[in-house]
Parts: structure tokens; C-alpha cells; sequence
């Protein structure tokens, strides 16, 4: 009955409740693997320290330990979450069963089969991301490094990433995005800023030059301002990274995390500009606290903003690839990854229920009091009863009702683990 009540109110405001459920059951978001174990991964000493200005706080009980238990906390979170999600993946979660190790410059698509087959199972696509942070052959730099056999071993890496981002599209039948980022930089002022940015710039080249389809792996440059150890400078600058993809056309398209700028920057003011001249983009949400902290993602005024352009541009007809890329090790590893999964999905679910339309005819006329005024009013809308009756048709729990399993998870699975 309460569905039913708001289905009529939205009615009544020129929105199609039914319309909105159906589309947003059609849409992608990946989950990234990389919350469930502190970006540990399986390939290199799981004590190592993190690189490239990459943090961790907090040490909460149960952090994956192995391929097994990552995958079984990721069956606990399919479970608590509505969509249609996708699996993404770094190259450091590789699967070496049998002993078969590999070193990353020489990783294969064998590697990454028992992911395959966890993806098959349960109807998911895959994405993939190159790994060039910690590991014994970051100078502390890897694709600008001023060294020949440290760009070789890591432009061997991007290259057997697009063959294992082809493996991952053409066995799962979706395409993949590849999002290469680097944490490249320095802590301090550089005397040489160009250099390095030639040298990332030629070994991007070099990864791209191995054969792959574009209709199926869709190569992508993340850009970031800073990070730890890396404050004063990085080489994959904001221009450096939307200037290579846009002079690559049919090779790379641009990636936007918005943890990746300035504080009083915002990624949703970006989103309409970008895709007037690229027919796609890559999203990673976050939520930066001051900087690029990679909290989890909350249903906030940022993330609302980011879906209402995404929407408003057409951008969930195949323009826009989104995927959640946070890390918090101080609170429960599962809660955070259903948190910030199913903030994407209700943001997402709120800006289809706005009279987009209607808003964008009140501002070409300039009834901006009109606008101002119905705006303020959809706030108040009985979104949660749409929320919910969305989350019932995915066979999903509804908000407050799914707490209970992560804690009954929790004690049954997570504090055993030592």
C-alpha cells in the first residue's frame, strides 16, 4: 500500500515510478574486490606495506586472507544487494592454484579462471584493472620511471592485462572496462615535470599497441592530483590523462574518480562536458574526506548530483561505466561494501524519479522561481517506499532488514579468522 501511495504522488508530479524500477534494474555497477581485504590481493606478501599512495586505516576483525574467503564475503554482500551488479578485479588477485605463481609482467588468463567461473556461477560480468603499487619492482615509480627495466616490466604488466581483459569480456560475455592508474608522483617539488609525463605517455603507447577489440575491452587512464608520499606532484595529472584519451580515439576513454581532484572541484559538474565530445566515460565513486580517502560512498548531496547527470545525459543508455572504488579496514569490510553499493543504486534510483524533462523546460524558459520551488519540493517525496519496493523486486532486504545477517555473518565467519 505504501508503494502504491507513492507510485500515485510521483503520478501526480509527471513521474513514472514502474519505468524508473524497470530501467534501473538494467544497469551495471561494479563491485570492486579490493574492499574486502585492504587492496592486500594474492599475488606478494600479504604483510607488505601499500604503495603509490595508497592507505589503509583501522584493523576491524576478518579481513580476507585468501581467493575462498574474498569470494565468500562476496556471495554475503550479492545477497544484500539490488541491480544488476559486476565484479571488478586488480591484477594482484590473481589465482595461482597449483602452485602455478607468476610474477605480474608475466600474468595470464589461467590466472584469473577460478574468478571466471565465480563470475560465471552467479551471472556477472567483469572489469579489470592493471596493479602498479606495491611490489618490489615500484622504483618508487613504475611507467615514468627514468630506469628502462622498470618501465619494461611494467608495460609487460599493462600488456598481459589487455589480454586478460579480453579473456575476462569474451568469457563472460559483457565488455570490460581496463582502468590503468599509477601513483606515479613525488613527495616533493620536482625539477622535471615533463620528462616523466613523456615517458608515461610513451609506455601507455606501448601497452596499447597489443592487439585487442574496442567493443570489448575499453582501456581507460585514472587520473589523480595526490596521495601519500606522492603530495607535491603525480605524472598521471588531470590533463595528462583526458588529453591522452581524447587523442586516442577508438583505444582509451577517460576515467573520473571523484576522489581525484581538488577539494572544491566536483565530478558531476564534469560529467555533461565530457560526454559532448567522448561517446563514453568511466566512473570510479568514492567519497573523499579533505583529500583522496576513499570512505565509503554515502547517499549525499555529491553522489545525488553525480546520478542526476548521469541520467540527465543519457548516460545509463551505455555512455557511462560506474564502479565503487573505496577501502575502510575500521569498520565491518561487508557493511561498507553494501553501504556505499546500495547509496550508488539509491541515488541512482533518485534521479530517475525526478521530472528531469519538466525541470529542463522551466529553466530554457526562465521560470527559475517555478524551478527553484517544485526542486525543493521533490525532497519530500515518499522515495523510500519506492526505494524499498525496488530492493523487494531484486529479492533483496529492504533498508533495516539486513543488518542482522552482517552481524550474524560476522560472528559466525569473520571473528574466526586470526
Amino acid at each position: 500500500m505504501s508503494y502504491l501511495n507513492a507510485k500515485d504522488k510521483y503520478k501526480s508530479n509527471g513521474v513514472d515510478t514502474e519505468a524508473a524500477i524497470a530501467k534501473l534494474r538494467t544497469v551495471s555497477v561494479s563491485l570492486h574486490c579490493w574492499q574486502g581485504d585492504d587492496v592486500r590481493g594474492f599475488d606478494t606478501d600479504p604483510d607488505k606495506p601499500l604503495t603509490g599512495g595508497i592507505q589503509t586505516t583501522g584493523n576491524y576483525p576478518g579481513r580476507a586472507r585468501t581467493p575462498e574467503e574474498l569470494m565468500n564475503d562476496l556471495d554475503e554482500v550479492l545477497k544484500l544487494i539490488p541491480g544488476r551488479p559486476k565484479m571488478n578485479l586488480h591484477a594482484s588477485y590473481a589465482v595461482f592454484e597449483k602452485g602455478r605463481w607468476a610474477d605480474r609482467d608475466r600474468l595470464e588468463p589461467e590466472h584469473f579462471e577460478k574468478w571466471v567461473r565465480f563470475c560465471r556461477d552467479r551471472g556477472l560480468g567483469c572489469d579489470f584493472n592493471p596493479t602498479f603499487f606495491s611490489h618490489p619492482k615500484c622504483d618508487p615509480l613504475t611507467l615514468s620511471s627514468p630506469h628502462e627495466d622498470t618501465r619494461r616490466f611494467w608495460i609487460e604488466h599493462g600488456k598481459a592485462c589487455i589480454r586478460i581483459s579480453s579473456y575476462l569480456a569474451e568469457s563472460l560475455g559483457e565488455p570490460c572496462i581496463m582502468n590503468i592508474w599509477t601513483g606515479d608522483g613525488l613527495k616533493d617539488n620536482p625539477s622535471d615535470r615533463f620528462g616523466p609525463r613523456k615517458r608515461y605517455r610513451d609506455s601507455l603507447d606501448e601497452i596499447l599497441s597489443e592487439p585487442f577489440d574496442f567493443n570489448q575491452v575499453k582501456p581507460c587512464v585514472e587520473s589523480k592530483v595526490f596521495g601519500i608520499g606522492v603530495e607535491s606532484y603525480t605524472a598521471g595529472s588531470a590533463e595528462f590523462a583526458l588529453s591522452f584519451a581524447a587523442s586516442r580515439p577508438g583505444k582509451c576513454i577517460p576515467l573520473m574518480d571523484n576522489g581525484h581532484y581538488h577539494p572544491t572541484e566536483v565530478v558531476s559538474d564534469k560529467i555533461s562536458s565530457l560526454l559532448l565530445f567522448f561517446p563514453e566515460i568511466a566512473l570510479h565513486l568514492t567519497r573523499p574526506v579533505r583529500w583522496d580517502s576513499d570512505h565509503v560512498v554515502l547517499f549525499d548531496d555529491e553522489t545525488k548530483e553525480i546520478c542526476k547527470e548521469i541520467v540527465r545525459c543519457g548516460g545509463l543508455d551505455g555512455k557511462v561505466h560506474i564502479a565503487l572504488d573505496y577501502f575502510d579496514a575500521s569498520i565491518n569490510r561487508i557493511a561498507a561494501w553494501v553501504t556505499g553499493y546500495r547509496n550508488v543504486q539509491k541515488a541512482l534510483l533518485y534521479a530517475l524519479l525526478t521530472p528531469s524533462d519538466e525541470f529542463r523546460r522551466l529553466q530554457d524558459e526562465g521560470r527559475f522561481t517555478e524551478l527553484l520551488v517544485r526542486q525543493e519540493e521533490m525532497k519530500t517525496m515518499p522515495f523510500g517506499d519506492v526505494w524499498n519496493e525496488y530492493c523487494r523486486r531484486c529479492g533483496v532486504p529492504a533498508d533495516g532488514e539486513w543488518i542482522s545477517e552482517i552481524r550474524n555473518y560476522e560472528e559466525t565467519v569473520l571473528r574466526c579468522r586470526t
